[in-house]
């Protein structure tokens, strides 16, 4: 819904896309990292994650950037794997906003130009970082998922990493397929709005309904359903354990104050 909301504003006022991208981005990077966080907290922590895959070899060579090398070798699960694992997601949670952050100061300023591919423009070497850290971040967290997902299964894990890739996709490659048609002329003017924001006014209606439809749907797989023998029992304990401290607590005040 961050991304819609942030569709909407920059929808309703042209001026405002940069500010809005910035806010999404911002967004997009701190769900990369916490979804990664998420599938190590699924399988119980840290430490049960290391207890129930520390035999296991993992496999490097998945996408975005190795899925070609097949010849990588494997490696061992431990600690230290572990945390460069986070760190390739952590990277992108903090170098996307920075970098987002002095595209927009030197828009302002007039030097980042959407669309300017010129080497003499800071637009190309910004774009140049985002893409780095866009696909390190995703490659880290594809082999976590590959290593996780015959564990999860029982928790909607492949659908919930279906949805983190669709919103990945939409959000950044469809964003930029659109606007590089806008800087080229394929999205042509049309009174009062130029090419570039036709197509990002194009770009925006279509991630309002795509992230609607993405938000309904995270809603059916996140959603977490208790057993209700579960709930049974858990309301039987504390129903016992508030007796108790009644019980407890009027004998205190029968007793009255010990006397020293």
């Amino acid at each position: 819904m961050m991304i819609a909301t942030t569709s909407c504003f920059g929808m309703w006022i042209p001026r405002s896309t940069m500010f809005t991208d910035f806010t999404a981005s911002v967004f997009l990077a701190v769900l990369i990292h916490k979804f990664q966080l998420m599938l190590v907290n699924e399988c119980g922590g840290r430490r049960e994650f290391l207890s129930t895959f520390g035999d296991t070899k993992l496999k490097i060579s998945t996408g975005p950037f190795c899925c070609c090398c097949l010849c990588l070798p494997h490696k061992d699960i431990n600690r230290k794997t572990l945390f460069i694992l986070k760190l390739g997601t952590f990277q992108f949670a903090f170098l996307r906003p920075v970098l987002m952050f002095l595209a927009v100061v030197l828009w302002t300023n007039g030097t980042y130009m959407i669309g300017n591919s010129s080497a003499e423009k800071a637009t190309i070497w910004i774009n140049i970082g985002v893409g780095i850290t866009t696909i390190t971040a995703l490659w880290a967290v594809g082999i976590m998922f590959n290593l996780v997902k015959d564990n999860l299964k029982e928790k909607n894990i492949i659908g919930k990493f279906a949805v983190y890739q669709f919103t990945v996709i939409l959000s950044q490659l469809q964003t930029s397929i659109i606007n590089i048609l806008g800087t080229t002329g394929v999205i042509s003017c049309v009174p009062p709005l130029p090419g570039p924001s036709r197509a990002s006014y194009m770009n925006q209606q279509l991630l309002i309904m795509e992230m609607f439809l993405v938000t309904v749907i995270c809603r059916v797989l996140y959603r977490r359903r208790y057993d209700d023998k579960n709930l049974l029992e858990n309301q039987e304990t504390n129903d016992n354990l508030r007796n108790s401290m009644m019980h407890l607590n009027g004998k205190a005040l029968e007793d009255g104050p010990q006397s020293v």
